[in-house]
């Protein structure tokens, strides 16, 4: 008897219902397992902290190649529920679109490769093996969620020979875009600290507020570089400067400001950090302030060099859409960040213009060519 397919927007309007908003489960993970075990996945629970994480794999654990797709079911906050048009959990279908939190960002994509997935054990059961890796911490913290899995995946000798993280990656067309790498990210917060006083007489206090004003430009004036053969240009943002100073008649002790940085593969975080110290001391010399500074790096840029791994996702986009993918290192970070230190990892969803807003939602018709693209994937990878 041959199984019917997996519906893709049917399963992707099930995790929709799973109120699954940062760091709950919501019970979307227990439904894939469900799923999953019936299709003959291997499924393991790797919960660590408040964070749920499912591992499955189909096939031998020592299986000579391995394919694995990586995603999340985790949400953003619904924000004002009340400028919603629909109900945020609600799954309605309208107008050819799937509404609803995570629509787009990712439960679609989870669903188009769990269907895939299983489709092709049930039908044509691959050499080799298939491992997915979905975790419910991709929109918080991201440190108990997708590095959890492979922590634990290197302790039981799991491994995936390639990797696909299901992203939304096309900015306005399907197929138009495949991640091959993500600029390094990282904050610094700094603190100068001066001498408070009045500021009818400046002369008896330190004033710290010109020496962050200088600092500030200085970071967001330096030209870190003008882009390398696969990314665009490292970036500095300034975001905020504070005093906390109600008044007029006080100079402050002490003034803040925050910066984050978007680096290409010309630095490392350490480089750029090094350099973001000598402009803190330089600044707090010339302003005979005091300097401190801390950061929080969020992940260092990587590329998959254009390849095998690529070919084979353009080569089945194009195929299913008929559009020509561009190889792209732009946006922000993703937990494809981890996977690079697994295995080579490329990305491809969606079109993602909704994600993380109100009324969020993705075309019917996306979410059924992304199956039939993940699944073109797998068997071409098979075969």
């Amino acid at each position: 008897m041959t199984e019917t397919p997996v519906d893709p927007v049917d399963l992707t309007a099930q995790l929709i219902r799973c109120a699954s908003v940062t760091p709950e489960e919501g019970g979307a993970l227990v439904l894939l397992e469900g799923m999953l075990s019936e299709a003959g996945f291997t499924c393991t629970r790797v919960d660590r902290g408040e964070v749920c994480n499912l591992f499955a794999r189909w096939g031998d654990k020592g299986a000579n190649r391995s394919f694995g797709f990586n995603g999340h079911t985790d949400v953003v906050p619904v924000g004002d529920e009340a400028a919603w048009s629909v109900p945020p959990f609600g799954a309605v279908q309208k107008e050819g679109q799937l509404w609803g939190r995570g629509a787009t960002d990712m439960k679609s994509g989870v669903a188009a490769f769990v269907a895939a997935a299983v489709d092709m054990v049930r039908s044509t059961p691959p050499d080799g093996a298939i491992v997915l890796t979905i975790t419910g911490d991709e929109e918080g913290d991201a440190v108990d969620g997708t590095t959890a899995l492979l922590d634990w995946m290197a302790q039981e000798g799991e491994r995936m020979t390639a990797c696909l993280v299901g992203e939304p990656t096309c900015p306005d067309r399907m197929g138009e875009m495949i991640k091959i790498g993500r600029r390094g990210s990282l904050s610094a917060w700094f603190t100068l600290t001066g001498v408070q006083g009045h500021s009818a007489y400046p002369h008896r206090a330190v004033n710290p507020v010109p020496a962050i004003a200088r600092l500030v430009d200085r970071l967001a004036s330096h030209e870190l570089d003008t882009g390398t053969a696969h990314f665009d240009a490292s970036t500095v943002a300034v975001v905020t400067i504070d005093t906390g100073n109600p008044t007029t008649n006080v100079i402050p002790a002490q003034c803040t400001a925050t910066t984050n940085i978007r680096f290409n593969d010309a630095h490392s975080s350490d480089s750029v950090i090094a350099w973001l110290q000598s402009e803190l001391d330089r600044v707090a010399d010339e302003f005979g302030v005091q300097g401190e500074m801390k950061v929080k790096v969020s992940g260092e840029s990587f590329l998959t060099p254009p390849g095998t791994l690529s070919d084979l996702v353009s080569t089945a986009v194009e195929a299913e859409t008929g559009v020509t993918p561009q190889l792209s290192t732009t946006g922000g970070t993703s937990d494809a960040r981890f996977v690079k230190d697994h295995c080579p990892v490329v990305e491809f969803g969606l079109v993602g213009k909704t994600m993380h807003q109100v009324d969020e939602r993705v075309e019917i018709e996306q979410i059924h060519q992304l199956k039939s693209i993940y699944a073109r994937i797998l068997q071409d990878y098979f075969a």
